[in-house]
């Protein structure tokens, strides 16, 4: 019988390696390989399965997460933890940079800034996290994004600058 004062909860999640989609990805435009990684036809990263958040729309220069928040995402003080926001505004913005790039050539991001305006709890509901494009030069990329819910509340908004790696080059 199980101890009603038991307070434990557990969540069990699986992913699949991603070295084979990132190997896979580089023959493709970067709005190629998003795009199959929204149909599925590659696997979604582990950041997603752990965090559970899913790609939901993509276009070039653009990319849009969604995520419905729960216990598991809590941080000591009983609200969802600020990092949860920083990795879904990382990701659209990211990705929406991602989608501007030719086949072979990589980006990192140099700088990611975060505002996060306010609190997300399990009862937010669904959160969507559009990543726009606003500069894609050679060298270096910059993107905004916006977190909100299903009736356009804004949580959080942050922007990136991602440096450009050229074909034949690395970031290694």
């Amino acid at each position: 019988m199980d101890d009603p004062n038991d307070l434990t909860r557990s969540r069990t999640y699986t992913w699949s390696d991603p070295m084979s989609a990132a190997q896979a990805g580089r023959s493709l435009s970067g709005l190629e390989y998003m795009q199959k990684l929204l149909a599925g036809e590659f696997p979604p990263p582990p950041i997603a399965a752990t965090m559970g958040f899913r790609l939901a729309e993509v276009e070039f220069g653009r990319a849009v997460f969604e995520i419905v928040p729960a216990e598991y995402h809590y941080n000591p003080i009983g609200i969802v933890h600020g990092g949860l926001a920083a990795t879904l505004l990382d990701s659209a913005l990211g990705c929406a940079i991602h989608t501007t790039l030719p086949a072979g050539t990589g980006y990192s991001t140099l700088e990611l800034h975060v505002n996060l305006v306010r609190g997300i709890t399990a009862q937010t509901g669904l959160l969507h996290c559009e990543g726009k494009v606003i500069h894609a030069g050679r060298q270096v990329a910059t993107a905004e994004a916006r977190l909100v819910d299903a009736q356009g509340k804004l949580y959080a908004h942050g922007t990136t600058t991602c440096i450009i790696f050229s074909p034949g080059k690395s970031s290694q």
